[in-house]
């Protein structure tokens, strides 16, 4: 992991399309803006690890539904 210390109104480049601005820091929160393309996907931690969990649970379902139908043919 790659540990950076930035100040109010810097920046943190990723490839040659993402930039990560610290654009308030307020007690022990950091508000960061993201510049990224809109194809880019950004989601908050627990929103990822939900999102991953359902598409887990919707791939069982799916099997589930094939293998019912193999059966019966």
């Amino acid at each position: 992991m790659l540990v950076l210390t930035r100040k109010l109104g810097e920046s943190i480049a990723i490839d040659d399309h993402i930039k990560i601005v610290v654009v308030q820091i307020k007690g022990k929160q950091v508000r960061l803006g993201i510049q990224a393309p809109k194809e880019t996907k950004i989601h908050r931690e627990e929103v990822y690890a939900a999102i991953q969990d359902q598409n887990k649970e919707a791939v069982k379902a799916v099997s589930m539904v094939q293998v019912s139908k193999a059966l019966k043919a």
